[in-house]
């Protein structure tokens, strides 16, 4: 029978080779899955690994899901590194979203194009803001991190409900929970004719690169990490837990609401109940998938835009329920823990205890 046993150290092979794992048991698993559905199992991967690259549009499809995915995993892995825990991104991305379109709904029709800028400082701003309550709490009553910021997501919910129910709404949106529509001079420059890619995707690459600098390359990535792998020894450094706090959930909470900002005043256009899309809980996923990393978080964020964009082609071209792109989301995240286990331990096959002894009293009669 196979049994674990636990390593010497860890492996670092498996360290890497452990999202890959994953992902093919992910396959697998998506496979049986889509047989027991009564749908081909073809079919159905093609729309989720396939379809979303097929060309350059689908890559600019793409290139939407995966820019928020991208900042706000960045952010969050900046946290865990720290031990901050930061679970409520998806608020922190509603408030930036909300913060960047009321700066969107005071331009007009003749403000300049460069009212872009002080609508994304707005975003980040406004992220800023909503995390620094999960930070002041935890600061000065030592409230949990985790409880306090996944709570604030679902007041950030019901703020954006007030709002554009109330005294946001259109008046000539046909009683819509919707606000007017932003000017054009508001909406963020895209990148190519024709094609829905903007310059977030230049913003999410510049992130990847200022978060591997300041993770990997100053002084302060240094003392946020070794403030989150050995509390004591940075007390006894000189280093600051509480600036690590602070920082970490100031700068996580900026780029959640940058990421905001681009979607209010990127595809969205406007406000509506539909701003959360998941971004900030998927980019938790997106975040250990990519091994807190930044590069592994930009393939890893590739990924799951793969699968919010599968779910939905799915739901229109198979008939399934848009949930499957939770489903997947989900298989990706138990598969990932479930292949860790072998960066600490490996598997070893182990005869039945009846054998082992049979071969025993053998080896000791022959002798």
């Amino acid at each position: 029978m196979l049994k674990l046993e636990a390593r010497p150290q860890p492996s670092g092979l498996m360290s890497w080779a452990s999202p890959l794992l994953a992902l093919a048991l992910t396959v697998l698993i998506g496979i049986g899955l889509f047989v027991l559905l009564g749908k081909d199992p073809v079919r159905g991967l093609q729309l989720f690994f396939l379809e979303p690259i097929k060309d350059a549009r689908a890559w600019a499809e793409l290139s939407i899901k995966a820019v928020p995915l991208v900042l706000i995993a960045l952010g969050l892995a900046l946290c865990f590194r720290s031990n901050v825990w930061n679970i409520g991104a998806e608020g922190q991305f509603i408030v930036g979203a909300l913060a960047a379109g009321w700066v969107a709904m005071q331009a007009g029709p003749d403000s300049s194009r460069w009212i872009v800028l002080p609508i994304l400082l707005a975003g980040v701003l406004g992220g800023m803001a909503w995390a620094g309550i999960t930070a002041l709490l935890r600061d000065r009553f030592n409230a949990n991190e985790i409880l306090v910021s996944l709570m604030l997501v679902y007041v950030a919910e019901l703020l954006l409900g007030y709002l554009v129910y109330g005294p946001w709404k259109d008046p000539m949106g046909f009683n819509f929970p919707q606000t007017v529509t932003f000017a054009a001079a508001t909406k963020i420059p895209r990148l190519f004719d024709g094609l829905r890619a903007n310059i977030g995707v230049l913003i999410a690459l510049g992130a990847v690169v200022a978060a591997w600098l300041f993770m990997f390359r100053t002084y302060a990535g240094y003392q946020l990490q070794v403030g989150g792998l050995a509390p004591l020894a940075a007390r006894y450094a000189g280093f600051s837990s509480r600036g690590a706090l602070w920082t970490a959930l100031l700068i996580s909470g900026g780029v959640a609401g940058l990421a905001g900002a681009l979607e209010a005043a990127g595809p969205l256009g406007q406000l509506t109940p539909h701003v959360p899309a998941g971004y900030g809980f998927a980019a938790i996923i997106v975040a250990f998938v990519g091994r807190l990393h930044p590069g592994g978080i930009t393939l890893s964020a590739i990924l799951m835009s793969m699968f919010f964009i599968g779910g939905e082609l799915a739901q229109s071209r198979l008939g399934l329920p848009k949930s499957i792109t939770g489903v997947f989301q989900g298989l990706l995240l138990f598969s990932l823990l479930a292949c860790d286990t072998l960066i600490h331990y490996r598997l070893r096959w182990q005869r039945g205890a009846r054998a082992a002894a049979a071969a025993g009293v053998t080896a000791q009669g022959s002798a």
